[in-house]
C-alpha cells in the first residue's frame, strides 16, 4: 500500500507562512505544535494548519514542496485563500 504525501503551509503565531512536506499531516502538525517540529516554527507557535495539497508520489511531494517555498508571501496566500474557497478544504 502506497503512503500519502502531503505539502502543507502552517501559520505561525507571529504570522509567517512555513512550508514543509510530510506522510503523516496530522503527527507533523503535532510535533510542530510540541516544539519538536522544524527550528523555524519552534519559537513562532503556535502553527495552524491553513493549507495541504496530497501527492501519491513521494518526488512529486518534494518538487510541489520546493516550488512553493520559492513563492512570496503574497502568492502563498493567495494559495491559501483560493483553497479556502473550494468546498471541502480547510
Amino acid at each position: 500500500m502506497q503512503m500519502a504525501n502531503y505539502v502543507y503551509i502552517v501559520r505561525c503565531a507571529d504570522g509567517t507562512l512555513y512550508t514543509g512536506w510530510t506522510n503523516n499531516l496530522e503527527e507533523r502538525i503535532k510535533t510542530h505544535n510540541e516544539g519538536t517540529g522544524a527550528k523555524y516554527t519552534r519559537s513562532r507557535l503556535p502553527a495552524a494548519l491553513v493549507y495541504q495539497e496530497i501527492f501519491d508520489d513521494k518526488k512529486l511531494a518534494l518538487k510541489r514542496e520546493f516550488a512553493v517555498k520559492k513563492l512570496t508571501k503574497a502568492q502563498k496566500e493567495k494559495l491559501i485563500n483560493t483553497q479556502a474557497d473550494q468546498p471541502g478544504c480547510l
